[in-house]
C-alpha cells in the first residue's frame, strides 16, 4: 500500500522541507505541528496543522497537541484487522502511513551550564516519543523516521516499490526508534539523578539504563577477527577517548583505545608535566618533570624495549621540543594529549615511519571525573558497574610503621610510586626513582613474582629508589627482594596478618615503610 499521509513534527529541521517537498510530489498528504508546520507552510507546501486535523487546539504551551485518538488511532490501527479499520472509519480517523519525528534536545539543554532545572524539564519530550513508539509498534504498516539520514533512503524505497517501503526497511527504522527513545529516557533518568545529587540509595538502582551513543566504528577488536566500536556513556565534563579528535594516522582499534584510555587516566594524576607510556594497559614508562620533553625522555628511558609500539600520553599540549624527542626514538602506535602545536604536528606527521601511521589524538584539557560516574566491565551476559577509583595521594592518611621515617625526597618518590602503582594490573609492584618509573611487575599470580620482575627490570636503577605495592605483603619475602635491590622506602596498604614480620624485615634492612590503609587492586 503506497504512503498517502505523513505526519511530520521535528525539532531538528535538517532537510525536512526538501523531504516534505519530495513527498508532496509523490502524492503524499502532509500533516504537521508547530514550527515544522510553519516551515512547510512558508515553503508553499499544502500542509494541514494537527490542531485542524484533530479539531482540538494545542494547549499548555504546546505540551498537549498530538496526544489525541485521531493521531494515535491513525498510527496504531492494524491494517490487517477489519475491526480496527471499522473503528477508524466510525470515528473519522484517517490512517497515517509515515511518521517523521525527532525529539526535543534534552541532552544539549542538560549539558548547557546556564540551564536551570525548569529548562531541562521543559525539554523532556512527551508527544514525540509517543508518536514514534506508536508508529514503530505498527511498523508492519507504518514507516517511521527519527534520523534525517534516512530521508533519502525512504524516497528511494518509495520510488522502487510503487510509493511504499519494504517491511525490512520499516523493521530497521522501528529498531532505530526504540534504540533512540531508550537512550532518550536513559538520558532523562541520568540527568534527574544528577539534579537530585546522586542519592546514595540510587547508586546502583534495581532497574537501570545507560545512555550510550556510538562515537565510531573501530578497525577491529582485541583481535582482527573481532568487530568493535567505541560508544560514549554520558559523563558531562569528563575528557577522554570518547571526546577524541584524531589528527593523523590509521583507523583506531579496540586495543589502541584501551591503552590510550589507561595512559590518559594515569598521566593526568600529576600536576607537573608528565608522560606515561602504556603497553597492554600497564605503564612501562612514566615520569614527571619540570618540562614536557624531559618528562617524555625519562618515561621512555624507563623501559625502551617495552615502549616500542606503545601508547604515549602527555598531560600538556605537545610542543615542538617534545615532538622532536619523540621522532628520534622507536615508532609508537598512538600519542594522546590535550592538543598539539602546529610545529609539533608538522614534526610528527612528516618523519618517515611516523607520518602515515602514528595516530595523534587530541582530547582537550583534562577535567576531573564527575561525581556519580561509573566504571563498567563486561561479564558473559552482563555488566559490572563500580565507582571510579578516585583515591589519590593523601599524605595525611599515611602511617609510618618502621623505626625510620621516609625523608622528604623519599616521600616525594613514594607519592609518585603510589599513583603509578594504582594504574598497574594487580598484583602490582613498581619501583621509582626521581619521579621516574624504572621497574614494574604487574598482573602476576603472586606478589613475589611481581617483585622479582620489577627488580629485574630496574637492575641498578633501583638503588636509592622506592617501591609501591597495590596491596599488602602477606609475607616478608617480597619486601626482602626489594631491599636486596637497593630500594630505601616502601609504600603499601598494610592490613595483613603478616604485617609484624614484614615490618620487622623492613627495620632489619633499615627501610622506611608507610601504610596507606587503601588498596588499589586493578583487574
Amino acid at each position: 500500500m503506497p504512503i498517502r499521509r505523513a505526519l511530520m513534527s521535528v525539532f531538528d529541521k535538517t532537510g525536512v522541507v526538501e523531504f516534505a517537498t519530495a513527498l508532496h510530489q509523490r502524492g503524499v498528504h502532509l500533516l504537521s505541528t508547530g514550527g515544522t508546520y510553519a516551515a512547510l507552510k512558508a515553503a508553499g507546501l499544502p500542509v494541514v496543522e494537527v490542531a485542524e486535523h484533530t479539531g482540538f487546539p494545542e494547549m499548555m504551551d504546546g505540551r498537549v497537541k498530538t496526544l489525541h485518538p485521531k493521531i494515535h488511532g491513525g498510527l496504531l490501527a492494524n491494517r490487517a484487522v477489519k475491526e480496527h479499520l471499522a473503528s477508524a472509519q466510525q470515528h473519522g480517523i484517517d490512517l497515517i502511513d509515515l511518521v517523521v519525528v525527532n525529539l526535543y534536545p534534552f541532552e544539549a539543554t542538560a549539558d548547557k551550564a546556564s540551564s536551570t532545572t525548569a529548562d531541562k524539564i521543559e525539554k523532556i519530550d512527551i508527544g514525540g516519543p509517543s508518536m514514534l513508539r506508536s508508529a514503530a509498534k505498527n511498523h508492519d504498516s507504518v514507516t517511521v523516521l527519527v534520523d534525517p539520514a534516512d530521508y533519502a533512503r525512504c524516497l528511494s524505497e518509495m520510488d522502487v516499490h510503487n510509493g511504499d517501503t519494504t517491511l525490512a526497511f520499516r523493521q530497521r527504522c522501528a529498531r532505530t526508534v526504540f534504540r533512540t527513545t531508550a537512550r532518550y529516557d536513559a538520558l532523562i533518568a541520568d540527568e534527574l539523578t544528577r539534579i537530585a545529587g546522586f542519592p546514595a540509595d540510587e547508586a546502583f538502582p534495581g532497574e537501570n539504563a545507560l545512555p550510550i551513543k556510538k562515537v565510531m566504528d573501530l578497525r577491529y577488536g582485541e583481535n582482527p577477527h573481532q568487530l568493535a566500536a567505541l560508544y560514549d556513556i554520558r559523563t558531562p565534563g569528563a575528557s577522554g577517548v570518547t571526546k577524541l579528535q584524531q589528527l593523523n594516522g590509521k583507523e583506531l582499534s579496540y586495543n589502541n583505545l584501551m591503552d590510550a584510555d589507561a595512559a590518559w587516566c594515569l598521566v593526568n594524576e600529576f600536576s607537573d608535566p608528565a608522560c606515561a607510556i602504556i603497553k597492554h594497559t600497564n605503564p612501562c614508562g612514566c615520569a614527571a618533570a619540570k618540562d614536557l620533553a624531559k618528562a617524555f625522555v625519562r618515561a621512555y628511558d624507563g623501559d625502551p624495549q617495552a615502549a616500542f609500539g606503545g601508547i604515549i600520553a602527555l598531560n600538556r599540549a605537545v610542543d615542538a621540543a617534545t615532538a622532536e624527542e619523540m621522532v628520534t626514538r622507536q615508532f609508537v602506535e598512538v600519542v594522546i594529549a590535550p592538543s598539539f602545536s602546529p610545529e609539533a604536528l608538522t614534526i610528527l606527521t612528516t618523519k618517515p615511519k611516523w607520518k602515515a601511521n602514528v595516530r595523534l589524538l587530541a582530547v582537550g584539557p583534562w577535567q576531573a571525573i564527575p561525581a556519580g560516574a561509573k566504571y563498567t566491565k563486561n561479564v558473559l551476559g552482563g555488566l559490572l558497574l563500580q565507582d571510579y577509583d578516585m583515591h589519590g595521594w593523601d599524605p595525611s592518611a599515611l602511617t609510618v610503621v618502621t623505626k625510620r621515617a621516609p625523608s622528604a625526597t623519599e616521600l616525594a618518590d613514594l607519592a609518585f610510586a603510589w599513583i603509578v602503582c594504582k594504574h598497574l594490573k594487580s598484583n602490582a609492584i613498581c619501583i621509582t626513582k626521581d619521579r621516574e618509573l624504572v621497574g614494574a611487575g604487574a598482573g602476576q599470580m603472586s606478589r613475589v613474582n611481581s617483585t622479582w620482575i620489577a627488580t629485574s627490570l630496574a637492575k641498578e636503577r633501583a638503588v636509592g629508589g622506592v617501591a609501591a605495592s597495590d596491596a599488602f605483603f602477606p609475607f616478608p619475602d617480597g619486601l626482602e627482594t626489594l631491599a636486596k635491590s637497593g630500594i630505601t622506602a616502601v609504600i603499601q596498604p598494610g592490613g595483613s596478618k603478616g604485617d609484624p614480620s614484614v615490618i620487622a624485615a623492613a627495620d632489619a634492612a633499615n627501610l622506611a615503610m608507610v601504610f596507606t590503609g587503601v588498596r588499589h587492586f586493578r583487574h
